[in-house]
């Protein structure tokens, strides 16, 4: 008999999947938050015979949970455990333990394609090219390599997932990719995806207008309050606003912290792991904790939401070789130009600043974190420009 302990997301569920895939009814699964496998843990010892396999993935144990099954391990019992976060690297110390966050060509891992390799390397399972495409899928997905590669089957595989009970998932995905040559969606998941999409847009664009920026230990966050597509609003709303560090998204109902970024400098497991969670570098998550509720909620429960830019101009745009205009909520105006082929500078009022930026990124972002500034309609800098000129005239 065969257990599995995995995570409760599209990652944690593949790996149920192939456990299913490879041993059928032998395989007992149970998914988990990341606080429950413990307690899952716990069960196993008081509960389950000690002859049955025991595979976790896609998580890790406490510190005590991981010296029982160190112990449990050299009492001859069957565990392994399979894991890509940065977090559990410590877990390679034992014989049971693998995680690997990047494989030996540099490509970043996900628990389904640990798992996958496992399985096929211990003859477990047969290559298919239908489980290799849905193991790639998931892999990429999980690790945000899709939007890289533009691989948007894998994005809309997890929006699939989350359409769907797990259950009903699961039993889609077996039956498939038992049966297939090749992995795809069927013609009404393809409707079913398109309303999906457009209902994530518009949810998106809501919540575009509600974030708050906030420094916090030396970076600058953007706090938004969501209970619903944290994955695509984090990597949106980071895209919206790139001068941020990272995204900040709070789910109240489930006192729940996920952080996100777009950014290659920025490790927001990092940043969980100062309220005791943990995850990816650019995507991870903690409990709302009591230092997590002061730094996200209490200090920022009082700032106004940033400002979008103006989109669809054709003359007040980025990177102007004549000047891109600003302005702020106080109506304090600002211009970005380039002083030659390798400087930019602002002026403030008309008044050049004495702060020069070895690019147009890097004025822009200074502006937006100390000044709150967006980018202001064509109408608004048409009439700026034309009051230089009359202002030239008359001088």
């Amino acid at each position: 008999m065969y257990k599995l302990l995995s995570h409760n997301d599209l990652d944690g569920v593949g790996c149920g999947i192939l456990a299913k895939l490879a041993f059928g009814k032998n395989a007992k699964v149970r998914y988990n938050s990341v606080s429950g496998l413990d307690r899952e843990v716990e069960w196993f010892f008081e509960h389950e015979n000690r002859s049955t396999f025991l595979f976790i993935t896609d998580l890790s144990v406490n510190a005590e949970n991981e010296k029982r099954l160190n112990e449990f391990y050299q009492a001859d019992g069957k565990v392994q455990l399979l894991d890509h976060h940065k977090t559990s690297v410590h877990f390679n110390d034992y014989e049971w333990g693998h995680v690997v966050v990047e494989d030996a060509n540099g490509k970043l891992t996900s628990a389904t394609s640990l798992f996958y390799e496992y399985l096929v390397n211990h003859q477990l399972i047969e290559r298919s090219n239908a489980v290799e495409e849905f193991v790639e899928l998931v892999r990429q997905y999980d690790t945000w390599e899709w939007e890289k590669n533009e691989n948007h089957q894998a994005h809309r595989l997890n929006a699939l997932f989350f359409l769907v009970s797990i259950e009903e998932f699961e039993e889609k995905m077996i039956d498939r990719l038992k049966t297939g040559t090749h992995f795809n969606f069927s013609e009404f998941e393809e409707k079913l995806l398109e309303m999906e999409e457009n209902k994530i847009e518009r949810y998106i664009g809501r919540k575009k207008r509600e974030v708050v920026q906030n420094k916090v230990d030396g970076l600058y966050a953007g706090v938004v309050y969501a209970e619903l597509y944290h994955s695509e609003l984090g990597n949106e709303l980071g895209k919206e606003y790139p001068h941020l560090d990272y995204i900040v998204i709070l789910n109240m109902g489930g006192k729940r912290v996920g952080f996100r970024t777009i950014h290659d400098h920025i490790d927001v497991s990092e940043v969980a792991g100062k309220f005791g969670g943990g995850g990816h570098a650019k995507a991870s998550g903690c409990s709302l904790v009591e230092e997590a509720y002061k730094k996200f909620v209490l200090e920022t429960f009082h700032l106004e939401p940033l400002r979008e830019d103006v989109k669809r101009n054709r003359y007040n745009v980025k990177r102007s070789m004549f000047g891109t205009f600003y302005k702020n909520r106080t109506e304090e105006i600002f211009l970005i130009y380039p002083l030659n082929e390798c400087d930019w500078a602002i002026d403030h009022y008309k008044t050049k600043m004495d702060l020069t930026f070895s690019s147009f990124d890097e004025a822009e972002t200074f502006l937006k974190r100390n000044y709150g500034v967006w980018l202001v309609r064509d109408d608004t800098f048409v009439n700026y420009l034309m009051d230089e000129v009359n202002s030239m005239r008359n001088d």
